[in-house]
């Protein structure tokens, strides 16, 4: 098992000890520590539960404030506004919890942002006014660096072996907060209409939105206990007194009395961790950006570009994509990683979103006149669901060459940092961009005047996939800069 552990003496070489070497190769593959990686998708979960449940009544509890006097066009501005502050404030501060999780450990860090999940959702769900709102969305993002630290402790419990495996469970359990979240916050909003005999009180009728709310902080309340109680901590430092190894949270009895030295980030920005974080943040920001156009497009009339799909339709084949795209990446990313490695799988996923953004307006030419939906509308659909399916094994990809850029050991969780900064920079502009272009695509595609010719009036009307394929292409030229192989060296273990 890959650890942190260090003496003060192997300090100095350590901060040039690379975690890649080609000549290091393991041909007996380890077992997989299978308490730990649960406990740790149990912490990864309630991200995305967090900041997934509040979309499906987020408007309605924004319009029923006075802030948008009642003026429906301002709800989305306002409610696009909270939806993002997660992401922004959570690029504020991630770097800032995965470079003191290197300092002193990841379970504390990790306790920390459980603890401000906690609060936060359950204090989201009672605020009545918008600057409430705006504070609990502030803090629940602040509060919780636990997406880079929980990468970084990823790598540190798994090996070369291994990792592959354990990194394609990440997209996963991702998937599943997404699908979650939204259910829960949709299925028990209004508890005091829905289901008036077991929520008769007036509290229920003041904050209809508490209960959802109560629900996911219950579970990061009860994820805190499991990791205060279950999770081994990672990072292990050299304590001159007792000449042992001892872990660097908070529950040890004593302090270790020689702390890592840690490099500037003017050394942790390598070459290569500099092309492993823009390439993670381009596909970062081009997922988001699709999952923000897909339920728009397939919303939308097809006078507006769109498909014109009910609501239930629209949910039936974002599940879809969730599930199909859960199962293959558990059961398929370890072998497929195996036979092509990490290079060929992330430019082949890379490389997906190129058709992925043509099918859009091809399912828009296959309505016809009649403008209804056929064969060849839900045959481009299915195509784009499975070429979904694989663009998302590049998240793993991803993980693994940020895991394996670190400079040193003690880089790890910097390094971690940086790209989740990077990656939650990505989702809060990426949403926004991409519902803007749509927009203008479809202001374009209705003013524009037959005379300028067949071909400008398509693109601009088609503005928007333009754009994203244009970006598809560099992200793919992008990754072709990685390194071709990969191979995760244990750093200083202990034998």
């Amino acid at each position: 098992m890959a650890r942190n552990e260090q003496r003060p003496e192997e300090s100095q070489d350590s901060e040039r000890t690379p975690l890649l070497l080609s000549n290091v190769t393991r041909h007996t593959p380890t077992p997989l520590p299978w308490r730990q990686l649960f406990v740790l998708f149990w912490i990864q979960l309630a991200e995305p539960l967090t900041s997934q449940v509040i979309y499906p009544f987020i408007n309605k509890m924004v319009s029923d404030m006075p802030i948008t006097g009642g003026d429906e066009a301002k709800m989305g501005y306002y409610a696009g506004l909270i939806e993002s502050l997660f992401s922004v404030t959570q690029a504020l501060t991630v770097l800032y919890w995965s470079r003191l999780s290197d300092r002193v450990g990841r379970k504390p860090i990790i306790l920390i942002g459980l603890l401000g999940l906690t609060l936060s959702t359950a204090c989201f769900g009672v605020s009545s006014t918008f600057w409430g709102l705006i504070l609990s969305r502030c803090l629940s993002g602040a509060l919780n660096g636990n997406a880079g630290v929980i990468k970084s402790m990823m790598g540190e419990i798994t090996d070369e072996t291994t990792i592959a495996q354990a990194m394609a469970l990440m997209p996963v359990i991702w998937n599943t907060g997404a699908t979650i979240g939204p259910v829960i916050g949709g299925w028990l909003s209004n508890p005091h209409e829905q289901f008036p005999s077991l929520f008769p009180g007036h509290f229920w009728k003041m904050y209809p939105y508490a209960l959802p709310c109560f629900v996911v902080a219950i579970y990061c309340a009860g994820t805190l206990i499991v990791t205060f109680l279950y999770l081994d901590e990672s990072v292990k430092f050299y304590n001159a007194a007792s000449d042992t190894l001892e872990a660097g949270d908070t529950s040890t009895s004593s302090t270790p009395s020689a702390l890592p030295s840690q490099l500037p980030l003017s050394k942790v920005l390598t070459p290569q961790v500099r092309i492993s974080i823009i390439t993670y943040t381009l596909l970062a920001f081009l997922d988001i950006a699709l999952r923000a156009i897909q339920p728009l497009f397939l919303t939308a009339s097809p006078s507006f570009g769109g498909l014109g799909f009910s609501v239930p339709l629209v949910g039936t084949c974002l599940a879809a994509f969730f599930f199909t795209s859960g199962i293959y990446q558990a059961l398929a990313f370890a072998p497929i990683y195996a036979w092509m490695g990490p290079k060929r799988i992330y430019v082949i996923s890379m490389m997906m979103f190129v058709p992925i953004w043509v099918l859009f307006p091809m399912m828009s030419r296959s309505l016809g006149k009649d403008k209804a939906v056929n064969v060849v509308t839900w045959v481009d659909l299915v195509l784009q669901i499975s070429l979904y399916v694989i663009m998302d094994m590049g998240f793993s990809s991803a993980f693994i060459y940020i895991r394996a850029s670190a400079p040193n050991a003690y880089s790890i969780g910097v390094t971690n940092g940086l790209a989740q900064t990077g990656a939650s920079i990505a989702r809060a502009i990426g949403p926004a961009s991409a519902t803007s272009l749509f927009a203008l695509s479809v202001q374009i595609s209705l003013n524009t005047q037959t005379q300028i010719g067949v071909v400008l009036r398509w693109l601009g009307s088609n503005l928007v996939y333009v754009v994203f394929i244009l970006i598809s292409v560099g992200a793919v030229m992008a990754v072709k800069r990685l390194p071709e192989k990969l191979e995760l060296l244990v750093v200083n273990q202990r034998e």
